[in-house]
Protein backbone atom coordinates (compact mmCIF):
# COMPACT_ATOMS: atom_id res chain seq x y z
CA UNK A 1 0.00 0.00 0.00
CA UNK A 2 1.23 3.12 -0.78
CA UNK A 3 0.58 6.75 0.70
CA UNK A 4 -2.86 8.23 0.28
CA UNK A 5 -2.67 11.18 -1.44
CA UNK A 6 -6.62 12.83 -0.19
CA UNK A 7 -8.61 15.00 -2.28
CA UNK A 8 -10.29 18.03 -1.17
CA UNK A 9 -14.28 17.20 -1.49
CA UNK A 10 -14.71 20.48 -3.44
CA UNK A 11 -13.01 22.96 -5.71
CA UNK A 12 -11.45 25.92 -4.82
CA UNK A 13 -11.83 29.24 -6.93
CA UNK A 14 -9.32 32.32 -6.55
CA UNK A 15 -6.85 30.48 -4.20
CA UNK A 16 -6.95 27.24 -6.24
CA UNK A 17 -3.19 25.90 -6.67
CA UNK A 18 -0.49 26.89 -4.50
CA UNK A 19 -1.67 28.13 -0.81
CA UNK A 20 0.37 31.14 -1.48
CA UNK A 21 -1.55 32.66 -4.53
CA UNK A 22 -2.95 36.14 -4.29
CA UNK A 23 -6.42 36.33 -2.12
CA UNK A 24 -9.36 37.37 -3.64
CA UNK A 25 -9.41 41.38 -2.63
CA UNK A 26 -13.09 41.68 -2.45
CA UNK A 27 -13.26 39.39 0.72
CA UNK A 28 -11.91 39.51 3.78
CA UNK A 29 -9.30 36.57 4.63
CA UNK A 30 -10.45 33.70 5.88
CA UNK A 31 -8.74 31.88 8.83
CA UNK A 32 -6.83 29.31 6.24
CA UNK A 33 -6.07 32.39 4.17
CA UNK A 34 -4.26 33.81 6.90
CA UNK A 35 -2.55 30.26 7.75
CA UNK A 36 -1.58 29.60 4.00
CA UNK A 37 0.00 33.48 4.31
CA UNK A 38 1.84 32.50 7.19
CA UNK A 39 3.48 29.46 5.88
CA UNK A 40 4.52 31.45 3.02
CA UNK A 41 7.35 33.27 5.59
CA UNK A 42 10.94 32.17 5.00
CA UNK A 43 13.43 33.49 6.45
CA UNK A 44 12.04 36.35 7.38
CA UNK A 45 10.16 37.42 3.93
CA UNK A 46 6.88 37.03 2.42
CA UNK A 47 7.35 34.98 -0.57
CA UNK A 48 5.19 32.44 -3.09
CA UNK A 49 4.68 29.00 -1.06
CA UNK A 50 5.66 27.65 -3.99
CA UNK A 51 9.17 29.32 -3.38
CA UNK A 52 9.24 27.03 -0.24
CA UNK A 53 10.30 23.31 -0.68
CA UNK A 54 7.02 21.15 -0.30
CA UNK A 55 8.89 19.14 2.50
CA UNK A 56 9.47 22.31 4.52
CA UNK A 57 5.41 23.20 3.88
CA UNK A 58 4.67 19.60 4.91
CA UNK A 59 6.70 20.46 8.09
CA UNK A 60 4.80 23.54 8.56
CA UNK A 61 1.30 22.50 8.32
CA UNK A 62 2.12 19.67 10.43
CA UNK A 63 3.21 22.22 13.56
CA UNK A 64 0.35 24.66 12.29
CA UNK A 65 -1.97 21.37 12.58
CA UNK A 66 -0.73 20.90 16.33
CA UNK A 67 -1.48 24.48 17.39
CA UNK A 68 -5.03 24.75 15.78
CA UNK A 69 -7.69 24.37 18.15
CA UNK A 70 -10.53 24.86 16.20
CA UNK A 71 -11.65 21.39 14.87
CA UNK A 72 -12.80 22.19 11.80
CA UNK A 73 -10.31 24.10 10.78
CA UNK A 74 -8.47 21.23 12.14
CA UNK A 75 -10.09 19.29 9.81
CA UNK A 76 -9.18 21.41 6.69
CA UNK A 77 -5.36 21.85 7.75
CA UNK A 78 -5.14 18.45 8.18
CA UNK A 79 -6.38 17.23 4.47
CA UNK A 80 -4.41 20.02 3.16
CA UNK A 81 -1.29 18.26 5.13
CA UNK A 82 -2.42 14.53 3.58
CA UNK A 83 -2.14 16.04 0.19
CA UNK A 84 1.15 17.74 0.80
CA UNK A 85 3.11 14.11 1.97
CA UNK A 86 1.06 12.43 -1.02
CA UNK A 87 3.07 14.96 -3.32
CA UNK A 88 6.59 13.94 -1.51
CA UNK A 89 8.64 11.82 -3.21
CA UNK A 90 9.65 8.96 -1.36
CA UNK A 91 13.46 10.20 0.07
CA UNK A 92 11.02 12.96 1.06
CA UNK A 93 8.40 11.05 2.81
CA UNK A 94 11.54 9.51 5.07
CA UNK A 95 12.91 12.30 5.86
CA UNK A 96 9.39 14.20 6.64
CA UNK A 97 8.82 10.24 9.06
CA UNK A 98 12.07 11.71 10.91
CA UNK A 99 11.22 14.72 11.58
CA UNK A 100 7.84 13.41 13.06
CA UNK A 101 9.82 11.23 15.18
CA UNK A 102 12.37 13.39 16.28
CA UNK A 103 9.96 16.74 16.55
CA UNK A 104 6.55 16.67 18.90
CA UNK A 105 8.49 15.27 22.52
CA UNK A 106 7.25 15.99 25.90
CA UNK A 107 7.98 19.17 27.50
CA UNK A 108 11.32 17.89 29.38
CA UNK A 109 10.34 20.74 32.47
CA UNK A 110 6.46 19.91 32.90
CA UNK A 111 7.33 16.22 32.60
CA UNK A 112 10.07 16.66 35.14
CA UNK A 113 7.41 18.37 37.37
CA UNK A 114 4.92 16.14 37.07
CA UNK A 115 7.61 13.30 38.01
CA UNK A 116 9.00 14.80 41.09
CA UNK A 117 5.26 15.52 42.38
CA UNK A 118 4.09 12.33 41.77
CA UNK A 119 7.30 10.90 43.76
CA UNK A 120 6.41 12.93 46.54
CA UNK A 121 2.88 12.31 46.61
CA UNK A 122 2.34 9.32 44.78
CA UNK A 123 -1.81 9.66 44.64
CA UNK A 124 -3.85 8.73 41.88
CA UNK A 125 -4.60 12.30 40.85
CA UNK A 126 -0.52 13.15 40.67
CA UNK A 127 -0.73 9.56 38.37
CA UNK A 128 -3.04 11.15 36.19
CA UNK A 129 -1.10 14.26 35.60
CA UNK A 130 2.42 12.68 34.95
CA UNK A 131 0.79 10.32 32.38
CA UNK A 132 -0.76 13.51 30.54
CA UNK A 133 2.96 15.03 30.32
CA UNK A 134 4.31 12.34 29.64
CA UNK A 135 1.91 11.25 26.61
CA UNK A 136 3.84 12.92 23.42
CA UNK A 137 2.41 16.21 21.58
CA UNK A 138 2.94 13.76 18.88
CA UNK A 139 0.45 11.83 19.50
CA UNK A 140 -2.17 14.18 19.33
CA UNK A 141 -0.56 15.48 16.38
CA UNK A 142 -2.09 11.81 15.20
CA UNK A 143 -4.86 12.01 16.19
CA UNK A 144 -5.05 15.59 14.26
CA UNK A 145 -4.28 13.94 11.11
CA UNK A 146 -7.14 11.27 11.11
CA UNK A 147 -9.43 14.63 11.34
CA UNK A 148 -9.17 14.44 7.59
CA UNK A 149 -11.36 11.98 4.71
CA UNK A 150 -9.14 8.93 4.28
CA UNK A 151 -6.55 10.35 7.32
CA UNK A 152 -6.79 6.44 9.22
CA UNK A 153 -6.22 4.88 5.77
CA UNK A 154 -3.27 7.15 5.04
CA UNK A 155 -1.61 6.68 8.69
CA UNK A 156 -2.28 3.10 8.19
CA UNK A 157 -0.13 3.48 5.05
CA UNK A 158 2.72 6.16 6.73
CA UNK A 159 3.16 2.53 9.07
CA UNK A 160 3.48 0.30 6.46
CA UNK A 161 6.16 2.53 5.21
CA UNK A 162 7.81 2.88 7.88
CA UNK A 163 8.32 -0.80 8.76
CA UNK A 164 10.92 -1.08 5.89
CA UNK A 165 12.85 1.73 7.33
CA UNK A 166 13.20 0.65 11.01
CA UNK A 167 16.19 -1.80 10.80
CA UNK A 168 18.59 1.58 9.17
CA UNK A 169 16.52 3.85 10.70
CA UNK A 170 15.80 3.42 14.32
CA UNK A 171 15.20 6.95 15.77
CA UNK A 172 11.39 5.83 13.46
CA UNK A 173 10.48 3.47 16.21
CA UNK A 174 8.93 6.06 18.20
CA UNK A 175 6.72 7.14 15.83
CA UNK A 176 6.16 3.39 14.85
CA UNK A 177 5.11 3.05 18.13
CA UNK A 178 2.60 6.01 18.54
CA UNK A 179 1.06 4.72 15.46
CA UNK A 180 1.03 0.86 17.26
CA UNK A 181 -0.21 2.42 20.26
CA UNK A 182 -3.43 4.50 18.56
CA UNK A 183 -4.38 2.16 16.24
CA UNK A 184 -4.71 -0.50 19.22
CA UNK A 185 -7.49 1.80 20.40
CA UNK A 186 -9.13 3.04 16.83
CA UNK A 187 -9.02 -0.33 15.97
CA UNK A 188 -10.43 -2.26 18.80
CA UNK A 189 -12.76 -4.68 18.75
CA UNK A 190 -15.83 -2.64 19.19
CA UNK A 191 -15.61 -1.05 16.09
CA UNK A 192 -14.93 -4.21 13.95
CA UNK A 193 -17.62 -5.88 11.72
CA UNK A 194 -17.78 -9.32 10.91
CA UNK A 195 -18.83 -10.26 7.08
CA UNK A 196 -19.44 -13.22 5.50
CA UNK A 197 -17.66 -12.50 1.59
CA UNK A 198 -19.36 -14.38 -1.13
CA UNK A 199 -19.55 -14.41 -5.01
CA UNK A 200 -22.03 -11.79 -4.79
CA UNK A 201 -19.86 -9.51 -2.62
CA UNK A 202 -18.79 -6.02 -4.62
CA UNK A 203 -15.96 -6.55 -6.93
CA UNK A 204 -13.46 -4.23 -5.17
CA UNK A 205 -13.54 -6.43 -2.10
CA UNK A 206 -13.66 -9.91 -3.92
CA UNK A 207 -10.21 -8.19 -5.52
CA UNK A 208 -9.06 -7.46 -2.19
CA UNK A 209 -9.08 -11.30 -1.02
CA UNK A 210 -6.83 -12.43 -4.43
CA UNK A 211 -4.53 -9.78 -3.55
CA UNK A 212 -4.15 -10.76 0.11
CA UNK A 213 -4.63 -14.11 0.30
CA UNK A 214 -0.98 -15.34 2.34
CA UNK A 215 -1.54 -18.78 3.27
CA UNK A 216 -2.62 -20.22 -0.13
CA UNK A 217 -2.37 -17.91 -3.58
CA UNK A 218 -5.47 -17.76 -5.05
CA UNK A 219 -5.23 -18.56 -8.92
CA UNK A 220 -7.37 -16.14 -10.47
CA UNK A 221 -11.30 -15.44 -10.76
CA UNK A 222 -12.29 -19.16 -11.22
CA UNK A 223 -9.83 -19.80 -7.91
CA UNK A 224 -11.72 -17.71 -5.92
CA UNK A 225 -15.17 -18.75 -7.12
CA UNK A 226 -14.12 -22.55 -5.85
CA UNK A 227 -13.24 -21.00 -2.65
CA UNK A 228 -16.72 -19.18 -2.35
CA UNK A 229 -18.50 -22.41 -3.12
CA UNK A 230 -21.43 -23.33 -1.21
CA UNK A 231 -19.53 -26.35 0.73
CA UNK A 232 -17.21 -22.67 1.63
CA UNK A 233 -17.14 -19.89 3.70
CA UNK A 234 -15.44 -16.77 3.87
CA UNK A 235 -15.71 -14.30 6.44
CA UNK A 236 -13.61 -10.89 6.95
CA UNK A 237 -13.13 -7.92 9.75
CA UNK A 238 -14.26 -4.78 8.00
CA UNK A 239 -13.38 -0.88 9.78
CA UNK A 240 -15.70 1.82 9.22
CA UNK A 241 -13.08 3.90 8.10
CA UNK A 242 -11.97 1.35 5.64
CA UNK A 243 -15.42 -0.22 4.63
CA UNK A 244 -14.26 -1.77 1.38
CA UNK A 245 -10.68 -2.78 2.87
CA UNK A 246 -10.63 -6.03 5.05
CA UNK A 247 -8.52 -6.42 8.02
CA UNK A 248 -8.31 -9.97 8.11
CA UNK A 249 -10.19 -13.31 6.93
CA UNK A 250 -10.39 -16.64 7.20
CA UNK A 251 -11.60 -19.44 4.64
CA UNK A 252 -13.39 -22.71 5.79
CA UNK A 253 -13.88 -25.99 4.61
CA UNK A 254 -17.13 -27.47 5.27
CA UNK A 255 -16.39 -31.50 5.22
CA UNK A 256 -16.96 -34.85 7.10
CA UNK A 257 -14.05 -35.80 9.38
CA UNK A 258 -10.58 -34.25 10.28
CA UNK A 259 -9.33 -32.81 7.06
CA UNK A 260 -5.11 -34.00 6.88
CA UNK A 261 -4.09 -32.54 3.03
CA UNK A 262 -5.06 -28.70 2.31
CA UNK A 263 -4.58 -29.61 -2.01
CA UNK A 264 -8.43 -31.10 -2.08
CA UNK A 265 -9.47 -28.41 -0.16
CA UNK A 266 -8.02 -26.41 -3.38
CA UNK A 267 -9.32 -28.85 -6.08
CA UNK A 268 -11.40 -26.95 -8.84
CA UNK A 269 -14.90 -28.19 -8.53
CA UNK A 270 -17.70 -26.08 -10.23
CA UNK A 271 -20.80 -27.78 -9.68
CA UNK A 272 -22.99 -25.83 -7.24
CA UNK A 273 -25.31 -28.40 -6.65
CA UNK A 274 -22.86 -30.99 -5.39
CA UNK A 275 -20.89 -28.71 -2.96
CA UNK A 276 -24.38 -28.15 -1.32
CA UNK A 277 -24.92 -31.78 -0.99
CA UNK A 278 -21.24 -31.69 0.84
CA UNK A 279 -21.90 -28.90 3.07
CA UNK A 280 -25.54 -30.31 4.23
CA UNK A 281 -23.48 -33.77 5.25
CA UNK A 282 -20.24 -31.50 6.84
CA UNK A 283 -19.42 -32.67 10.53
CA UNK A 284 -16.38 -30.48 10.83
CA UNK A 285 -15.85 -26.96 9.73
CA UNK A 286 -11.56 -27.04 8.57
CA UNK A 287 -10.06 -23.21 9.08
CA UNK A 288 -7.29 -23.41 6.29
CA UNK A 289 -6.25 -20.11 5.60
CA UNK A 290 -5.97 -16.99 8.00
CA UNK A 291 -4.67 -14.04 6.20
CA UNK A 292 -3.60 -10.80 7.51
CA UNK A 293 -4.12 -8.09 5.11
CA UNK A 294 -2.82 -4.68 6.36
CA UNK A 295 0.73 -4.45 6.76
CA UNK A 296 0.53 -0.73 8.77
CA UNK A 297 -1.51 -2.77 11.07
CA UNK A 298 0.55 -5.69 12.39
CA UNK A 299 1.05 -5.77 15.65
CA UNK A 300 -2.47 -5.40 16.24
CA UNK A 301 -4.45 -8.70 16.95
CA UNK A 302 -7.66 -9.41 15.23
CA UNK A 303 -6.90 -13.01 14.68
CA UNK A 304 -8.10 -14.26 18.09
CA UNK A 305 -11.51 -12.60 17.83
CA UNK A 306 -12.25 -13.40 14.19
CA UNK A 307 -12.13 -17.60 14.63
CA UNK A 308 -14.03 -17.34 17.93
CA UNK A 309 -16.66 -15.45 15.76
CA UNK A 310 -16.98 -17.38 13.06
CA UNK A 311 -16.84 -20.71 15.19
CA UNK A 312 -19.99 -19.29 16.93
CA UNK A 313 -21.76 -17.70 13.29
CA UNK A 314 -21.06 -21.12 11.94
CA UNK A 315 -22.86 -23.04 14.98
CA UNK A 316 -25.71 -20.77 14.29
CA UNK A 317 -26.07 -21.18 10.40
CA UNK A 318 -25.35 -24.91 10.28
CA UNK A 319 -26.17 -26.39 13.85
CA UNK A 320 -25.00 -29.95 12.71
CA UNK A 321 -21.28 -29.51 12.73
CA UNK A 322 -19.59 -30.77 15.48
CA UNK A 323 -15.95 -29.53 14.98
CA UNK A 324 -14.27 -26.65 14.46
CA UNK A 325 -10.19 -27.32 13.61
CA UNK A 326 -7.66 -25.61 11.48
CA UNK A 327 -5.80 -27.17 9.03
CA UNK A 328 -2.24 -25.44 9.63
CA UNK A 329 1.21 -24.85 7.89
CA UNK A 330 4.12 -25.51 10.30
CA UNK A 331 6.64 -22.39 9.29
CA UNK A 332 9.70 -22.79 11.23
CA UNK A 333 9.99 -26.30 11.59
CA UNK A 334 12.57 -26.81 8.83
CA UNK A 335 14.44 -23.79 10.32
CA UNK A 336 14.56 -25.05 13.85
CA UNK A 337 15.50 -28.84 12.77
CA UNK A 338 18.67 -27.22 11.06
CA UNK A 339 19.61 -25.21 14.33
CA UNK A 340 19.41 -29.09 16.01
CA UNK A 341 21.55 -30.73 13.75
CA UNK A 342 23.95 -27.54 13.56
CA UNK A 343 23.96 -27.66 17.65
CA UNK A 344 23.77 -31.66 18.32
CA UNK A 345 25.73 -32.82 15.25
CA UNK A 346 23.01 -35.17 14.77
CA UNK A 347 23.73 -37.29 12.14
CA UNK A 348 19.78 -38.24 11.27
CA UNK A 349 19.16 -34.46 11.28
CA UNK A 350 21.77 -33.37 9.44
CA UNK A 351 20.21 -35.73 6.70
CA UNK A 352 16.84 -34.81 7.04
CA UNK A 353 17.54 -30.63 6.56
CA UNK A 354 19.73 -31.88 3.49
CA UNK A 355 17.21 -34.11 2.18
CA UNK A 356 16.05 -31.10 -0.18
CA UNK A 357 13.89 -28.66 -0.26
CA UNK A 358 11.87 -29.44 -3.39
CA UNK A 359 11.70 -32.74 -3.50
CA UNK A 360 8.76 -34.82 -1.79
CA UNK A 361 10.36 -36.92 1.54
CA UNK A 362 10.34 -40.21 1.18
CA UNK A 363 7.53 -42.67 2.96
CA UNK A 364 10.30 -43.93 4.92
CA UNK A 365 11.26 -40.45 6.84
CA UNK A 366 7.74 -40.54 8.48
CA UNK A 367 7.98 -41.37 11.58
CA UNK A 368 11.12 -40.03 12.07
CA UNK A 369 9.87 -36.80 10.96
CA UNK A 370 6.62 -36.77 12.64
CA UNK A 371 8.03 -37.69 15.83
CA UNK A 372 10.67 -34.59 15.48
CA UNK A 373 7.88 -32.14 14.71
CA UNK A 374 6.35 -33.32 17.62
CA UNK A 375 8.82 -32.57 19.56
CA UNK A 376 9.21 -29.29 17.93
CA UNK A 377 5.43 -27.94 19.22
CA UNK A 378 5.47 -29.32 22.36
CA UNK A 379 8.63 -27.99 23.59
CA UNK A 380 8.12 -25.31 25.95
CA UNK A 381 8.41 -21.93 24.23
CA UNK A 382 11.50 -19.83 25.73
CA UNK A 383 12.53 -16.43 24.54
CA UNK A 384 15.72 -17.83 22.68
CA UNK A 385 13.59 -21.06 21.09
CA UNK A 386 10.31 -19.50 20.80
CA UNK A 387 7.48 -21.59 19.57
CA UNK A 388 6.62 -21.86 15.89
CA UNK A 389 4.56 -18.72 15.31
CA UNK A 390 1.38 -20.57 13.73
CA UNK A 391 1.44 -22.35 16.87
CA UNK A 392 1.55 -20.15 19.03
CA UNK A 393 -0.99 -18.01 17.66
CA UNK A 394 -3.41 -20.82 17.73
CA UNK A 395 -2.28 -22.47 21.36
CA UNK A 396 -2.27 -18.93 22.93
CA UNK A 397 -5.94 -18.97 21.39
CA UNK A 398 -6.81 -22.00 23.24
CA UNK A 399 -6.76 -24.17 20.47
CA UNK A 400 -5.33 -28.04 21.19
CA UNK A 401 -2.76 -29.29 19.14
CA UNK A 402 -4.84 -32.03 17.75
CA UNK A 403 -2.78 -34.43 14.84
CA UNK A 404 0.35 -33.98 12.69
CA UNK A 405 -0.29 -34.89 9.33
CA UNK A 406 2.41 -36.32 6.83
CA UNK A 407 2.55 -34.57 3.54
CA UNK A 408 -0.28 -32.31 4.19
CA UNK A 409 1.11 -29.50 1.70
CA UNK A 410 2.81 -30.91 -1.51
CA UNK A 411 3.49 -27.32 -2.76
CA UNK A 412 6.97 -26.33 -2.97
CA UNK A 413 6.56 -23.92 -0.10
CA UNK A 414 5.03 -26.50 2.04
CA UNK A 415 8.20 -28.82 1.81
CA UNK A 416 10.78 -26.00 1.99
CA UNK A 417 9.23 -24.98 5.33
CA UNK A 418 8.12 -28.25 6.81
CA UNK A 419 8.76 -31.08 4.97
CA UNK A 420 5.29 -30.83 3.88
CA UNK A 421 3.90 -31.71 7.50
CA UNK A 422 0.81 -29.91 8.28
CA UNK A 423 -1.22 -29.40 11.60
CA UNK A 424 -5.03 -29.39 12.80
CA UNK A 425 -5.46 -27.33 15.84
CA UNK A 426 -8.72 -27.92 17.54
CA UNK A 427 -10.81 -25.10 18.99
CA UNK A 428 -13.11 -26.87 21.28
CA UNK A 429 -15.08 -23.72 22.86
CA UNK A 430 -15.78 -25.83 26.06
CA UNK A 431 -12.01 -26.01 26.90
CA UNK A 432 -10.71 -22.95 25.28
CA UNK A 433 -10.15 -21.24 28.11
CA UNK A 434 -7.99 -23.78 30.19
CA UNK A 435 -6.12 -24.17 27.25
CA UNK A 436 -5.50 -20.51 26.89
CA UNK A 437 -4.21 -20.08 30.63
CA UNK A 438 -2.37 -23.46 30.36
CA UNK A 439 -0.42 -21.98 27.59
CA UNK A 440 0.15 -18.54 28.82
CA UNK A 441 1.10 -19.18 32.21
CA UNK A 442 3.32 -22.21 32.11
CA UNK A 443 3.96 -23.11 28.43
CA UNK A 444 1.77 -26.22 28.43
CA UNK A 445 0.86 -27.59 25.23
CA UNK A 446 -2.70 -29.46 25.24
CA UNK A 447 -2.70 -32.24 22.64
CA UNK A 448 -4.48 -34.94 21.80
CA UNK A 449 -3.40 -38.56 22.82
CA UNK A 450 -2.78 -39.37 19.17
CA UNK A 451 0.19 -35.97 19.21
CA UNK A 452 1.53 -37.56 22.71
CA UNK A 453 2.01 -41.21 21.16
CA UNK A 454 3.97 -39.62 18.79
CA UNK A 455 6.75 -38.71 21.30
CA UNK A 456 9.02 -41.37 21.75
CA UNK A 457 12.61 -41.59 23.41
CA UNK A 458 14.20 -39.27 20.77
CA UNK A 459 12.79 -36.90 22.13
CA UNK A 460 15.65 -34.47 23.33
CA UNK A 461 15.97 -33.94 27.35
CA UNK A 462 15.27 -30.61 27.27
CA UNK A 463 11.71 -31.62 26.65
CA UNK A 464 11.29 -34.26 29.67
CA UNK A 465 10.55 -31.63 31.96
CA UNK A 466 7.85 -30.40 30.30
CA UNK A 467 4.12 -30.39 31.95
CA UNK A 468 1.87 -32.45 29.96
CA UNK A 469 -1.73 -31.71 29.79
CA UNK A 470 -3.45 -34.38 27.34
CA UNK A 471 -6.83 -33.96 26.54
CA UNK A 472 -9.17 -36.69 26.86
CA UNK A 473 -9.33 -38.57 23.76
Amino acid sequence: MTSNTVKAPHARSADKGSPGNRLNSARSPSWLDRLRSTLGLRNGARQPIAAVSQLDHARKLAQALLSERGEASGAVVSRELHEAIGSLAAADRLKFQRFLAAEFTPDTAMLRVAAETYLSAPTAEAAAVLAQAADPPRQELLRRMNMAPGGTSALVAMRKEIAGHLRDEPALKLLDRDLKHLFASWFNRGFLELRRIDWQSPAAVLEKLIAYEAVHEIHGWDDLRRRLAPDRRCFAFFHPALPDDPLIFVEVALVRGLAGAVQPLLVQDTDDEAARNRASLADTAIFYSISNCQDGLRGISFGNFLIKQVVEELKGELPHLTRFSTLSPVPGFRRWLAKQAASTNDAEAVSLVQSGADALPDESLRPRLLDLCATYLTHRATAQEPADPVARFHLGNGARLERINWLGNTDPRGISESFGVMVNYLYDLETIESNHEAFVNDGAVVRSAEVDALLSEHTPASNSGHKKRQAKP
